[in-house]
């Protein structure tokens, strides 16, 4: 088919608007800045499919503007070779506090939407798209996760052609953990914290799906037998279990003494964190050739480098529990090295590097893209980077549009240059974008 697939953009965690539309005017409940109602996003401790203040119907409403709102204008207009001929960009809103396998689902009929809408459209039914009827993905951050995930669950039946990532988690980031602990941290496109925060962060679910699993990304404290897997409830602090338990002994239906309270806390706890494991395992398992993208070809994956970022995180044991010791020497930035290793230290202020290498991809293929991408006309954007960082900004990168473009196109535009993973040479580098300009 001559056109472009139509494209779905699935943004990262927390970057959709929710509005509660039991009421009869829905309200909204949560959106960029204006509004943060954390009351009535917390989800119930006997269910967490539900919203904690009843009756509500909380759901997804739209995806932020910033910084999507100019990502997708972008890409209906590059990819848009005629005016009477447009590409449809859909964004995909999502419920971004459930666990990932659920919005999967929803993803998968979102698609089929769009597959029929879009076969509705004259030109595209001129051009035969009924007859093999796929779309693009485009994801940020933990709407990467939701991609891979779907496509390891459709597989052949996925219906999907090309796969663009901009800083996805596959492997986590450290600021998930921190998020936990203490309601702040690099995630989303906002940074403002809360103590509200904190205790909407420990019954998210979602959140739970982001924790690192790359090697060295927790180190516990020599002689401490503590684990080093965030993934065992055994791992975490007790403020962490506490705070759950007291939440069960204000809003729970069960009535217990303070030790049931924790036992429940520390079961739903665990519940989270497995459910979350399984996911994660389950998309390290992906192979692309086992889905409709076929080959790494079809997946183009842009890693963020070159900003201090959270590298790993030491576990202690004080008063013989686990206890997070949060430094600041523990976000580095290693770019500039010589030291294959140091270089690794590194990320986009939010997924380190490691964190965002992929299972399902050679190191060969990763692209990577710099702070100093910005540039001269992003004026706005670069101010920017030192309030929100550069793992948000990804999206509002020209840079980074014209590489996406030039990805479900099939075919390089003007003026695209990028860098390889650490480690990899000129003459090893394998980007999809066949001609893409090597950048030292």
């Amino acid at each position: 088919m001559a056109l472009p697939n139509p494209v779905v953009v699935i943004p990262g965690i927390t970057a959709s608007d929710l509005r509660d539309a039991y009421a009869v005017s829905p309200e909204t409940v949560w959106s960029t800045l204006l509004t943060k109602d954390y009351d009535r996003i917390l989800l119930h401790p006997d269910d967490l499919r539900y919203e904690l203040e009843e009756p509500a119907r909380v759901e997804a409403s739209a995806v932020f503007g910033t910084p999507y709102d100019s990502f997708i204008k972008e890409l209906r207009h590059n990819l848009t070779a005629h005016r009477d001929k447009p590409v449809p960009v859909y964004p995909f809103p999502y419920d971004w506090r459930q666990p990932l396998d659920l919005i999967e689902v929803q993803l998968a009929a979102f698609i089929d939407e769009v597959i029929a809408r879009t076969s509705l459209m004259r030109h595209y039914h001129d051009a035969g798209y009924a007859d093999d009827p796929k779309v693009s993905l485009v994801g940020h951050s933990m709407g990467g996760l939701i991609i891979a995930g779907y496509l390891q669950m459709r597989g052949k039946n996925a219906r999907v052609d090309r796969v663009a990532t901009l800083g996805t988690p596959f492997k986590g980031s450290l600021e998930a953990p921190i998020k936990v602990v203490t309601g702040t941290a690099s995630l989303g496109p906002d940074t403002a914290s809360d103590s509200r925060e904190r205790e909407s962060a420990r019954l998210t679910p979602a959140l739970y799906h982001l924790l690192p699993s790359f090697k060295g990304a927790v180190v516990a404290e020599a002689g401490s037998g503590l684990p080093d897997d965030l993934y065992l409830v055994e791992t975490w602090q007790q403020g962490v279990i506490d705070t759950v338990a007291e939440f069960i002994r204000l809003h729970g239906l069960k009535k217990g003494n303070a030790a049931d309270r924790t036992g429940w806390a520390r079961t739903l706890l665990t519940s989270m964190l497995d459910r979350a494991w399984k996911h994660r395992t389950r998309v390290n398992t992906l192979d692309l050739a086992a889905t409709s993208v076929g080959s790494p070809d079809g997946w183009l994956c842009l890693v963020g480098v070159d900003a201090r970022t959270r590298v790993t995180l030491e576990i202690q044991k004080k008063g013989g529990k686990p206890f997070f010791n949060l430094v600041g020497t523990d976000r580095r930035n290693g770019w500039a090295s010589t030291n294959e290793q140091d270089r690794e230290a590194t990320g986009d202020g939010t997924v380190p590097y490691l964190g965002a290498e992929p299972t399902f991809l050679e190191r060969t293929h990763l692209v990577c893209l710099r702070p100093d991408d910005f540039g001269y006309w992003e004026m706005k954007d670069k101010a920017l980077l030192q309030l929100v960082g550069f793992h948000s900004l990804l999206p509002s990168l020209n840079l980074a549009h014209r590489l996406v473009v030039s990805h479900l196109r099939g075919k390089p535009t003007k003026g695209i240059w990028a860098r390889p993973a650490p480690g990899v040479s000129e003459k090893d580098w394998a980007p999809p974008i066949r001609g893409l300009a090597f950048k030292a």
